[in-house]
């Protein structure tokens, strides 16, 4: 058989990172059957001969094209710090941006306390402390009996 107009979009969809069942759907193949339909055509032959050519179309582009380098050619220094191996990753252009947006995400506990965080106890804690310090105790006096003199 040939690649027909629906099995290329099926074949588009599922290079655009949707389930084999999306991509059914998106192509126009019928939701009851869309499940079936997506299992069946990944083993096609035509729809895996026309994913297996655009992904050797690409990696040649990606080859001949620098600018656009495999994030496994990134190199990032060894850390022993994990919260550091974060941050650089985080800060890295060449890295992919879902990646960056995990690592700041992982990072944020580090960075910003929660405002529900330390409990009950340490918020009673806290609230002590605030009003111990607007009224401290005052120095005790000092008892001068007989001239200074020790009695």
């Amino acid at each position: 058989m040939a690649l027909t107009g629906k099995k290329k979009a099926f074949a588009d969809a599922v290079m655009a990172g949707k389930t084999n069942k999306d991509a059914a759907l998106a192509a126009g193949y019928s939701a009851k059957t869309a499940s079936q339909a997506g299992s069946r055509l990944v083993k096609d032959e035509d729809v895996v001969l026309y994913t297996t050519a655009i992904k050797a179309r690409a990696s040649k582009q990606a080859a001949a094209d620098p600018s656009e380098a495999d994030p496994d050619d990134i190199e990032i220094a060894e850390h022993t710090d994990p919260k550091l191996f974060l941050m650089e990753v985080m800060n890295l252009s060449g890295v992919d941006l879902r990646m960056r947006v995990d690592s700041a995400k992982a990072l944020l506990p580090f960075m910003h306390k929660k405002l529900g965080e330390g409990g009950k106890k340490d918020q009673q804690a806290e609230n002590a402390n605030k009003v111990a310090s607007r009224f401290a105790p005052s120095a005790p006096p000092k008892l001068v009996a007989a001239g200074g003199k020790k009695v």
